[in-house]
C-alpha cells in the first residue's frame, strides 16, 4: 500500500480513471453488441440508424484513449461493409 502523501494521490486517481475506462469500455462494447445484432435482424432503417450511433461511440472511446485511432477506422471500415451488404440486399 502507498505510503506517501503523493502515491496516496495516484492511487486514488488510478481507481477513479480504472472506473472511467471500464465505463467507456462497456459502452463500446455494448454499442458494438447491438450493431451485430441489427445487422443479424436485417432491418434496414434500424441497421443505418445504429450504425450512426456506434461509429459516434466508437470515435469517442479514440478521443477518451480506450481505442487507438487506426483500431477504430478498421471497426468502421468492417461495419461499413457489413451495413451496405444488408441494405443494398434486395
Amino acid at each position: 500500500m502507498a505510503n506517501h502523501v503523493s502515491s496516496l494521490k495516484r492511487a486514488r486517481q488510478t481507481v477513479t480513471k480504472t472506473a472511467i475506462n471500464r465505463a467507456n469500455k462497456s459502452k463500446l462494447r455494448g454499442s458494438l453488441r447491438l450493431m451485430r445484432e441489427s445487422l443479424a435482424a436485417g432491418d434496414k432503417t434500424k441497421v443505418a440508424e445504429v450504425y450512426r450511433a456506434t461509429v459516434s461511440v466508437l470515435d469517442k472511446a479514440v478521443q477518451k484513449g480506450v481505442l487507438h485511432k487506426n483500431t477504430a477506422s478498421r471497426y468502421k471500415g468492417r461495419l461499413n461493409a457489413r451495413v451496405k451488404a444488408v441494405v443494398t440486399k434486395a
